[in-house]
């Protein structure tokens, strides 16, 4: 079986009558794990599909919906509203966590 029996199936389990782009929303969760971390990716495809089909977006608006989330994840390096460390004059103290063990917070999502 490959991936589209795969969605023509699952859309059917899903009740779903709907077109998948596949390439689309692969590619946005390529972005969002390789730009923001990797259980972003499907978040953010899961976000793409009720944003799409709460406005009834057809694939015109959905491409544009995925780019618009692409673009947010491709510039991603900070949350909005956090201070810019690279702003002029900002003073933004960064802790010093090298004696911190972070191995295990990865892990946790590479075995899902």
């Amino acid at each position: 079986m490959n991936l589209h029996d795969w969605i023509d199936e699952l859309c059917d389990v899903l009740d779903l009558d709907a077109e998948v782009d596949e390439g689309l929303v692969l590619d946005l969760a390529r972005v969002a794990a390789h730009q923001v971390v990797r259980p972003a990716a499907p978040i953010s495809t899961f976000l793409l599909g009720l944003a799409a089909g709460r406005q009834g977006a057809g694939p015109e608006e959905v491409e544009e919906l995925a780019a618009r989330a692409r673009a947010l994840a491709e510039a991603w390096d900070r949350p909005a509203g956090a201070p810019d460390p690279e702003a002029a004059g900002a003073e933004v103290e960064v802790p010093d966590d090298r004696g911190v063990d972070h191995t295990a917070d990865l892990r946790e999502f590479e075995d899902a």
